[in-house]
């Protein structure tokens, strides 16, 4: 770490500590220093301040600290995923997104759908987009085309635990089990905190070693 950083790491731990980040937040430089301090709070007030302020090169740091040994720490570092990975910075994309998500949550399902999909005809760089279209596809019960989209997701963020997940809950409704399993395995390699996927791939990995012990 070079003079400058270990300043500007030493100005973050004294800040955390004094409680006056406060009234002086982390500037981004600043919070990305402090993802490696020992101080477990000054890392999980790191991240809370990315999660307002970070960016989709920032991603990939943020994603370090889902193995944290500290849980506050990995539970600050998934909410500030879902952050960075939820904004564009243009006012307008990122406007029609919270609309999408809103008319999620009250289930205007079909108004969510087309919400999203003039996010992707107007931003197909945007990931988050796809994934959120694909999760509607998938609650109206398309099952193909919430696939295509996660596909959509992963060729633009093939770290997304959220899409990986999905597609491999997809998978194992339509009976895929050895593709289920490949999808499940690659989200918890990014996200170890997710405990659909460390449940169930055990149960599934029995299933297919019974499989291939009944056709030999």
């Amino acid at each position: 770490m070079t003079q400058a950083l270990r300043l500007c790491s030493l100005i973050v731990a004294c800040a955390v500590a004094s409680g006056s980040a406060a009234a002086a937040p982390l500037t981004h430089a600043q919070a990305l220093v402090a993802l490696s301090e020992p101080d477990a709070e000054v890392r999980a007030a790191a991240l809370d301040r990315l999660s307002k302020i970070g960016r989709m090169p920032d991603a990939d740091a943020v994603l370090k600290r889902l193995a944290d040994d500290d849980p506050q720490v990995r539970k600050s570092a998934q909410r500030a995923i879902w952050q960075i990975w939820s904004r564009t910075g243009d006012a307008a994309i990122d406007g029609l997104f919270a609309r999408g998500v809103e008319q999620m949550r009250v289930s205007e399902l079909g108004e969510a759908l087309a919400t999203f999909s003039e996010i992707v005809r107007r931003r197909p760089a945007f990931a988050e987009a796809w994934n959120k279209r694909a999760t509607v596809y998938f609650m109206l019960g398309e099952n193909e085309l919430s696939l295509k989209d996660c596909d959509e997701v992963l060729r633009r963020n093939p770290k997304h635990f959220g899409a990986l997940s999905g597609s491999g809950q997809i998978h194992l409704q339509m009976g895929h089990v050895r593709r289920a399993v490949e999808m499940l395995q690659r989200a918890a390699d990014v996200n170890p905190n997710l405990a659909g996927p460390a449940q169930i791939i055990p149960q599934l990995e029995e299933r297919l070693r019974e499989e291939e012990r009944n056709t030999t």
